[in-house]
């Protein structure tokens, strides 16, 4: 009765956010998963009708219902584009929570949204002693993508590209920063994220060059956790509170005028969801609001803040280079041409246009996993746009993004590099 109680309380705070869908249908037209299925089902209206009648259709099939909610890469096309602006997202992640509230989670899930993710020291170490014996399970393809196939999980990933750990996490390379401001005047939080501290490093320390080069001092802990997203989108609000508290708790120490990330996804998750974190007291949520007000993309901060743009001229290098906009970094948080802006300063690169750049690559986190054959089929379109681009380099701004695309292009045996957006424009500053 407890469960059925829950259940009811929390479907009754859905309906305020429901009725703002008009049912018109427009959203048909930048909904990826729709694309490709073409069933109303998969589309926004389709799975509002659905979260409508979730307290029914909940105690009939549960599974059935959280199979359809997961069928959404939670991209914010609908979200972007609703001429009624119907908060979409927040409904699709509240009826996540509902489901996942009234069937519980997987155990595997529970191992890595409740111990692993919110305890780093852990994380860390049980990478730093995988790291090293990553070619004892996984076989490298030699791709320009640095990729590998790991047959062994084969069951598990299927036949994706993933990419290597990192040899050193960012956090053991660098320790903990501290350094005040120089000739900017400005001090920043550095949030890598996990992906920044793991797996992409060069991405971050490519970040640190930049604060270094413009004089912005950077106060960057050694002991950050994830910022919560895959639990959240998942539908464990119980493993997201317990990250961003973790979190708003680091940063309590700093003193700092922004806080950036090259994660479009972290940026948004602090911008927009931790002070909506379930058991903050008063004045954490107040904190995680302001901290909110401050939480800016690198790409942002580089062009608006520091106001950095290209010089005449720019853009006319030997390499050519394309872009493809990352979802949360564009429909979310609004940033398209500062990325490109940050290409063009690099003087060995020749910017050429994407065809449907801010076509959804096909990640969407843990989509990826769950609904493999959607999420290649979707990122295969967007590896035929990059490869007729006639590009050397794909360029973007989220590392979801380039674990994607590093993707689809290995399993074509393609010669095109991945790179981050800021990875360019540090490459151009000595």
């Amino acid at each position: 009765m407890n469960d059925l109680t829950r259940l009811a309380n929390s479907l009754m705070a859905l309906d305020d956010k429901l009725v703002s869908c008009m049912k018109c249908g427009f959203c048909q037209a930048f909904c990826p998963v729709f694309d490709e299925t073409g069933q109303e089902g998969d589309v926004t209206r389709g799975k509002i009708a659905l979260v409508e009648n979730l307290a029914h259709l909940v105690l009939q099939d549960p599974e059935a219902v959280h199979e359809r909610l997961s069928r959404c890469l939670l991209c914010g096309g609908c979200n972007f584009s609703c001429p009624a602006g119907a908060p979409t997202m927040d409904i699709f992640l509240e009826a996540r929570a509902i489901v996942v509230g009234y069937l519980g989670l997987s155990p595997i899930k529970k191992a890595i949204f409740r111990t692993l993710l919110p305890n780093p020291k852990l994380f860390s170490t049980l990478l730093k002693l995988s790291s090293p014996f990553q070619g004892l399970f996984i076989r490298k393809d030699n791709s320009p993508q640095n990729t590998a196939c790991v047959p062994m999980f084969k069951a598990f990933i299927g036949e994706r590209h993933i990419p290597m750990l990192a040899k050193q996490t960012l956090a053991a390379k660098v320790g903990k920063r501290d350094t005040p401001a120089g000739k900017s005047g400005l001090r920043v939080a550095f949030f890598p994220g996990c992906m920044g501290d793991k797996i992409y490093v060069d991405m971050s320390m490519a970040c640190l060059k930049v604060f270094e080069h413009h004089g912005v001092g950077v106060f960057l802990p050694d002991n950050l956790a994830c910022c919560g997203i895959p639990a959240l989108v998942s539908g464990d609000k119980q493993s997201f509170s317990k990250m961003a508290k973790y979190n708003l708790d680091v940063f309590k120490k700093g003193n700092f005028d922004y806080i950036v990330t090259p994660c479009s996804s972290c940026t948004a998750t602090i911008k927009e969801h931790w002070q909506n974190a379930d058991d903050l007291s008063a004045q954490d949520k107040e904190f995680a609001r302001q901290l909110g007000e401050k939480a800016m993309d690198i790409n942002a901060f580089v062009v608006d803040v520091l106001k950095v743009t290209p010089p005449e001229g720019a853009g006319k290098g030997r390499t050519k280079v394309t872009y493809h906009e990352s979802c949360h970094l564009m429909k979310s948080l609004r940033v398209s041409k500062q990325p490109k802006d940050l290409i063009k300063m690099n003087k060995d690169y020749e910017y050429v246009p994407l065809k449907e750049a801010d076509h959804c690559c096909g990640c969407g986190g843990t989509f990826t996993l769950t609904q493999p054959e959607l999420s290649a089929k979707i990122g295969q379109r967007k590896r035929d746009n990059i490869v007729a681009s006639g590009a050397e380099v794909v360029a973007m701004g989220c590392p979801a993004c380039m674990m994607q695309i590093s993707d689809m292009l290995a399993r074509n045996h393609d010669p095109i590099k991945v790179k981050h957006t800021i990875e360019i424009y540090a490459d151009s500053l000595h």
